[in-house]
């Protein structure tokens, strides 16, 4: 018999939900694109404030708290909302290019595979290590293409995203039977007013006369960062997360960076350097390593239950 609460996952993935791991994977990819637009016309304390206005404040009127204590929530729009999103768009405003950002970012696998051995005594396998090595070697790169798509500023504040990123994914991986999307909507609360009053003393003192007049372009960026890569693809990647081995889903995770360099390069005429294409290269090839080494291990834990289930009823 199954454990209880145990919810059957489907062992392969069908087209159309290969379809809603693309749909969300582009929604991601091309909101690094969507921000350098936005950061345009907003600060981006003010930028962060209005996102998350957007994604939650209609919203919680319909979704019920998540089943976790609220400081669950507190911690994870602090780290997600105020620090992630905060060193982000900082480095997005001047030191970093959407699609080297969209990259970066990604070194939140590292990190949370680091911050799982420490927490949870997780062992950190040979090639999970080996796909760190290349990645290390890959940031080292971005270090030496000096007036490049990011600067050496740049490059640690995406660095310090990510790996707030992987906290958030470790007091998550913490929790057991929440809801994703009714958590990150009430989580998206946590960053409005922090970001509203930071902005104010660091931004602008007249927020108000900066959303007032912004273009619909600017506008179109705060929605398509609240509705469709907030509450929208949130809401998919928790379904198809509940649908699936999380070793079937995570690996469409590697698609993003691909979608951002090249909507980046496409509608901001974005150019990358040697030195920064040697870098994506070997950051890329640590993320398939750790992605692709963590599928393996699942298949051969299902392959294993299916075997002593076999020997069982035999």
């Amino acid at each position: 018999m199954l454990a209880d609460g145990f919810k059957y996952q489907r062992p392969m993935i069908v087209f159309k939900d290969v379809l809603l791991c693309l749909a969300v994977v582009c929604i991601w990819g091309a909101s690094f694109t969507v921000v350098k637009i936005g950061l345009d016309e907003l600060p981006p304390l003010l930028f962060i404030a209005c996102r998350f206005f957007v994604a939650a404040v209609p919203a919680i009127f319909f979704i019920p708290f998540p089943r976790t204590s609220i400081w669950n929530v507190v911690a994870i729009g602090t780290f997600l909302g105020i620090v992630k999103f905060g060193l982000l768009f900082v480095a997005m405003r001047q030191d970093a290019s959407a699609g080297t950002a969209s990259l970066l970012l990604q070194a939140q696998i590292f990190f949370t595979i680091f911050l799982s051995y420490l927490v949870f005594d997780e062992k950190v396998r040979l090639g999970q290590l080996t796909g760190i090595v290349f990645a290390v070697f890959g940031f080292l790169f971005f270090f030496l293409s000096i007036g490049g798509n990011v600067s050496n500023f740049g490059l640690m504040l995406l660095l310090g995203a990510a790996l707030a990123w992987a906290i958030a994914n470790i007091i998550m991986k913490g929790m057991v039977g929440v809801n994703l999307l009714h958590l990150m909507i009430w989580a998206s609360l946590v960053p409005i007013v922090p970001m509203l009053v930071a902005s104010h003393f660091l931004e602008s003192s007249t927020p108000v006369s900066l959303i007032l007049t912004l273009s619909p372009q600017g506008w179109a960026s705060i929605i398509y960062m609240g509705y469709l890569a907030t509450v929208v693809a949130y809401a998919i990647w928790g379904w198809l997360l509940r649908q699936y081995n999380s070793a079937t889903v995570s690996p469409f995770a590697l698609l993003i960076p691909i979608v951002g360099v090249a909507i980046s390069s496409l509608y901001l005429d974005e150019t990358f350097g040697r030195w920064e294409m040697m870098g994506m290269l070997l950051v890329m090839t640590g993320l398939v390593i750790c992605v692709v080494d963590e599928k393996i291990l699942s298949i051969y834990k299902l392959a294993r239950i299916r075997f002593v289930r076999f020997r069982y009823k035999s």
